[in-house]
């Protein structure tokens, strides 16, 4: 349960995150109102995970993926360019939420 509290904990900030980009300095009100929206969401879904995972890994969890995700819609829909660092970037994300997954930290 803690883990599906999570992922939509990820899903809502990734959604807020790039609508934020679309609010243009919050001076849209749609895509405004979703990235409040979308954080309200994404922090009450985190409040929850926490009462069964360790603050430490779903934190590290929730950040990183947010951030993979976030990078890769930019690259994938937002025309931002793909570079050497970005990759290694990501790659590196994806293997620290694994080390903390792997290493019994939940």
């Amino acid at each position: 349960m803690g883990y599906g509290l999570l992922a939509g904990a990820i899903a809502a900030e990734v959604l807020a995150t790039t609508s934020m980009k679309y609010s243009e300095g919050f001076s849209k009100l749609w895509p405004s109102l979703v990235t409040g929206i979308g954080y309200v969401v994404a922090f009450a879904l985190l409040a929850q995970a926490l009462k069964t995972l360790q603050v430490g890994t779903a934190y590290a969890v929730w950040a990183g993926a947010g951030t993979a995700a976030v990078a890769a819609i930019g690259i994938l829909f937002l025309g931002e360019t793909l570079s050497l660092a970005k990759i290694a970037g990501i790659v590196l994300i994806i293997a620290g939420v694994v080390v903390l997954n792997l290493g019994g930290a939940h």
